[in-house]
């Protein structure tokens, strides 16, 4: 860019990329919800393969709870409420919770 006095001038503009931190969805077991319910809800809401869903339903039932993914904060807490209704919906006390990673 050229001025009045014939001096240029260069700028040049920085850019920060801003990465949202993920948070963990995880699924807790319980002693009521059916082992093939948490395998639908694996595949349906956290769109796992079926082979994937039941390792992953097996180890919210033999450790307790497993981690079902990482996105951005609002996306797990979406995840988060489908899973609920989901399983209020079919009268589990399927609990579910997220927390920052």
């Amino acid at each position: 860019m050229a001025t009045k006095t014939g001096v240029q001038i260069r700028t040049r503009a920085k850019t920060k990329s801003f990465v949202p931190r993920p948070y963990k969805v995880i699924l807790l077991n319980d002693d009521v919800t059916t082992m093939d319910f948490v395998v639908y809800i694996l595949m349906e809401i956290f769109a796992k393969n079926f082979n994937d869903a039941v390792d992953l339903m097996m180890k919210v039932h033999k450790q307790g709870r497993a981690v079902c993914g990482a996105y951005p904060k609002e996306i797990a807490e979406c995840k988060q409420q489908a899973v609920l209704q989901a399983a209020k919906a079919a009268g589990f006390p399927l609990r579910c919770e997220i927390e920052e990673d």
